[in-house]
């Protein structure tokens, strides 16, 4: 383009600057003649139009995105609600098409549907994913007051008469399940422990806040032993399962590495165990936040032990969310049961008292995304 209005222009530039004083009007002959030629005219298509189409994709993304995670958060809590994305997808869209976006597509898992099959465009989302967790894709496009084209400001002049516009579209794949990784509390517990409590996993009490959820009672009010303390053994357990107590040497807590009483636990599924009796400051101070503002916390929950001591390493089974209603940790560092005083750790017995539940893991926490094993946890990640 460069050089096609160098070739136009520098023939008549050389005529009219013998004068000086007709310079003025050179410049105007020069502009006329390559308007004439329509290069300008092609280049203002070029830059205004794909320039429009380019905001109105960027635009039509945030609205899948924002649209797929709001559904699967809808989904993930038991009510799947296709018919939000529409208000997402108005909300990212500008006075470019007059606030308006356009849902030509919901589909996913269950009653959300099947997709189509990715085709290869830039505007596909990907097929399901490959963790088997469940998803939802949302398919965007363009829609305006007047319709569902983008329309031209310059574009006829180099398409033609019969050039109206176009449509812009784009999709956004959001997966949601139990993790496969996260960053936990310091405090583990035996797949037994997760069984017995749970009713083999079909008994949970409704998440905070509460209102407006509605609350526990005291039957759903569960403790979590340190190893060697009374009762730290379960029965009635899945075959292959441990009995409830910790490896030999180790009283639930794992390493904290980061020192704030967080574990990371990898895709790998392993993590290791810590010697120490007693909870540190941090975990004291985090035990104390989530058992004061009644929050979700989450527990790795273990499905065999290998090694004693500092040598500990758990497999992973998967992740518990938990709600803390007491604790006994050591010597004085202890709070009733707001839930149910019978259950109160207390004497010569260190545990932590609580309830079993449903929790949202925030995705970014989860560099591994869905794709684990159903405890409870669920994590909403951009899968595509």
């Amino acid at each position: 383009m460069r050089d096609l209005v160098i070739g136009l222009v520098r023939p008549f530039s050389r005529l009219l600057s013998c004068n000086a004083r007709k310079e003025r009007g050179a410049v105007a002959v020069i502009v006329a003649i390559v308007l004439g030629a329509g290069v300008l005219t092609g280049m203002a298509a070029l830059v205004i139009d794909v320039g429009q189409i380019y905001q109105n994709r960027a635009e039509l993304q945030n609205g899948a995105d924002a649209a797929a995670l709001a559904i699967a958060k809808s989904c993930a809590s038991g009510n799947c609600q296709p018919a939000i994305a529409l208000n997402y997808a108005d909300d990212n869209a500008s006075q470019l098409t007059g606030g308006d976006a356009g849902i030509q597509l919901v589909c996913g898992s269950g009653s959300l549907g099947q997709c189509p099959a990715p085709t290869g465009n830039i505007d596909d989302c990907p097929g399901p994913p490959a963790s088997g967790a469940q998803y939802v894709d949302v398919h965007t496009r363009t829609r305006t007051p007047s319709g569902t084209l983008l329309p031209p400001v310059f574009g006829r002049t180099l398409l033609g008469s019969g050039y109206d516009g176009k449509t812009v579209r784009a999709c956004a794949q959001a997966s949601w399940g139990p993790p496969i990784s996260s960053d936990t509390i310091a405090f583990t517990i035996s797949a037994c422990s997760w069984y017995v409590y749970t009713g083999n996993g079909m008994n949970f009490a409704q998440p905070p806040p509460y209102p407006p959820n509605t609350p526990p009672v005291s039957t759903d009010d569960h403790i979590l032993f340190e190893h060697g303390s009374g009762g730290s053994q379960e029965t009635g357990c899945p075959p292959f399962q441990p009995s409830g107590q910790d490896a030999p040497g180790n009283f639930g807590w794992t390493n904290d590495a980061q020192g704030n009483c967080t574990t990371f636990i990898s895709s790998s599924g392993t993590y290791t165990g810590s010697t120490g009796a007693s909870a540190s400051g941090d975990c004291q101070t985090m035990i104390s936040n989530a058992y004061t503002n009644k929050t979700v916390v989450y527990l790795p929950v273990y499905s065999s032990i290998t090694g004693t001591g500092s040598n500990v390493t758990y497999t992973l089974l998967g992740f518990a969310a938990f709600v803390i209603t007491g604790y006994h940790i050591t010597g004085s560092f202890r709070a009733d049961d707001w839930l149910n005083s019978a259950d109160n750790c207390k004497g010569n017995d260190f545990c932590i008292d609580g309830y079993f539940t449903h929790g949202l893991i925030p995705a970014s926490a989860l560099p591994g995304g869905p794709g684990g094993t159903n405890l409870g946890a669920t994590v909403i990640a951009l899968t595509g």
